[in-house]
């Protein structure tokens, strides 16, 4: 049964910095592809980033510097480390897994919050 629970996320001031976690369960996130998004109240919603079952990664612009996508292997977990937080991320986190051959993405975690004061 492949599932995604999410971990991390809350409140902090802007400048500051988060982590967020995907859990992996039914496949290996080295056989994928992964994203997170993000959602604004609203907003529509963004891709904020993607790894490649072979270790690419790709930000768009409005993270690239600031956020890190990273994986591992040992708990199967996707993680996205945010730095340099503004009030604009603030927004519902979530991730999503695909085939790499395929534009759709299948499974989706259940979201996290993250909000930014100013």
């Amino acid at each position: 049964q492949v599932q995604l629970v999410q971990s991390g996320g809350g409140s902090v001031q802007a400048g500051g910095s988060l982590r967020l976690s995907c859990t992996a369960s039914g496949f290996s996130l080295f056989t994928t592809c992964m994203s997170w998004f993000r959602q604004a109240p609203g907003k529509e919603r963004e891709e904020v980033g993607s790894i490649y079952s072979y270790g690419r990664v790709t930000y768009v612009d409005s993270v690239k510097g600031r956020f890190t996508i990273s994986r591992d292997s040992a708990n199967n977990t996707l993680y996205l480390e945010m730095n340099s937080l503004k009030p604009e991320d603030t927004a519902m986190y979530y991730c999503a897994v695909r085939r790499c051959d395929n534009p759709r993405f299948d499974y989706w975690g259940q979201g996290t919050q993250v909000t930014v004061s100013s």
